[in-house]
Formats: C-alpha cells, sequence, structure tokens
C-alpha cells in the first residue's frame, strides 16, 4: 500500500519538466533607431525652441518699431532722457519678444507633436492590419501574436505613414483655420509632399544606419510596455521561472 501512495505522489513525468521556452521582449523597430517617446520629446524640444527664437525675434523688432512710433512726438532732449528712452524700449521689446516667443513656440510644438502623433498611429493601424486584424478574420489585438504584430509594425514604418501624416496634418490645419476648399486642398497638397520628403529621409537614413554602422538594438518605449500581450508573456515567463 505504500508502494502504491508513493507511485500515485509523484507527477507525471511530461508535468514534472516544464517546457523550457524563452520569452523575449521583440522590438518594435522605432523610427531612426530612437522609441517613439523619446522622439517625441525631442522634436516637440526642438520645434518649441525654433518657434520660441523666431517668434521672440520677429515681435521684439515690432515691439522696438512700435515703441519709437508711439514715441516720435515726446523725444528726449537730454543725455539720462536718452538712456531712460532706450532702456525703456529694450524692455518693452524684451517683454513683447518673450510673450510670443512663448506663444508661438508652443504653438510649433503642438502641430508638430500631431504630426508625429498621427505618424505612429499609423505605423501601429497598419502593421496591426499587416499582423491579420482584419473585418474577416474578426481578430483582435488580444488574439494576435505580440511576434506578428512586432513584424508588421516594423516593416510599416516607411514613408507611406509619413507622407498620410503629412496630408492629415495638413486637413487638419485647414479645419483649424477654417481655411476655403481651394487653399485648404494646396495646404493638405504642400504636408502630403513635406511629409513624403520627410519619410524617405528618414528611410534613407535608415538605410545608410544599416548599410555603414549596422543594426543596434533599439530601445522600447513606455508606450508598448504596457501592452496586455506583453504583459501575458512577462507573467508566464515569471511563472515558469518560480517553477
Amino acid at each position: 500500500m505504500a508502494t502504491t501512495h508513493e507511485n500515485e505522489s509523484l507527477p507525471p513525468a511530461d508535468l514534472s519538466t516544464p517546457p523550457s521556452q524563452t520569452f523575449q521582449t521583440p522590438s518594435n523597430a522605432p523610427r531612426l533607431g530612437m522609441p517613439f517617446d523619446r522622439r517625441l520629446l525631442l522634436t516637440t524640444a526642438l520645434s518649441f525652441f525654433s518657434g520660441f527664437t523666431l517668434g521672440s525675434i520677429d515681435a521684439g523688432h515690432m515691439a522696438s518699431l512700435r515703441f519709437r512710433a508711439e514715441n516720435a512726438h515726446r523725444l528726449p532732449i537730454s543725455q539720462p532722457g536718452w538712456y531712460l528712452y532706450h532702456k525703456s524700449k529694450n524692455y518693452y521689446k524684451w517683454q513683447q519678444g518673450v510673450f510670443e516667443g512663448l506663444r508661438k513656440g508652443g504653438y510649433i510644438a503642438a502641430w508638430s507633436s500631431v504630426f508625429f502623433v498621427v505618424e505612429e498611429s499609423l505605423d501601429v493601424f497598419r502593421g496591426t492590419w499587416r499582423a491579420g486584424r482584419t473585418m474577416a478574420e474578426m481578430e483582435g489585438v488580444d488574439e494576435l501574436d505580440i511576434k506578428r504584430i512586432d513584424r508588421g509594425v516594423g516593416s510599416s514604418r516607411d514613408f507611406w505613414s509619413s507622407a498620410m501624416a503629412g496630408m492629415v496634418t495638413g486637413g487638419l490645419w485647414s479645419a483649424w483655420h477654417q481655411f476655403p476648399v481651394s487653399m485648404a486642398a494646396r495646404t493638405i497638397r504642400l504636408g502630403l509632399v513635406v511629409g513624403l520628403g520627410y519619410g524617405l529621409g528618414q528611410d534613407g537614413l535608415v538605410l545608410a544606419k544599416e548599410k555603414w554602422v549596422g543594426e543596434g538594438g533599439p530601445g522600447e518605449s513606455w508606450i508598448y510596455k504596457g501592452a496586455r500581450n506583453r504583459q501575458i508573456a512577462e507573467d508566464v515567463s515569471r511563472s515558469l521561472e518560480r517553477e
């Protein structure tokens, strides 16, 4: 009886040794070797700096001319008066320039963020569609293999998404400013051309990097780290390690 009890308590051979599977977090192949959050932060900061510089210079010059025009009828007649005149003019110029620079910088940074968010959304949408999320199969993201999604997203990061993002941004710009139809069509066409040129430039840099530098291990964006598929894979990997 003791022998029978010991044999029943022993687990089967196929269950005692779990299959050795290695779950690796696949790379989502970010553009230019940078994750989306880092690239968005960098481009937003550069856009804000450019808008602030141009806006402050232009607004400061206009404020200086406005101050001279408003005080042309009461010019100083002494040396201390001229000193106070130029001091007041410079203060007024810097005040108006900094205020307008902040406004222009935030404005340009917001619209550049719209472009990059639309571009990334199109990359993910096209990649998920390629991975099998079609209306015919009725598969959702949870039912898809995360490696298939990553391969699809990686192959979808090309100039087509950049061109469509430029076109969408031009359309949103036209709708925001309520342009007429002819001017809106011109703006959308310009956005398409600029986005296409930007996308081709990115693809050229990627090809040059693969040819002369070699492929590196790109980091992963924090946006993708919370995906449900990745959480399931990490939970399974941790449970297998504990066993």
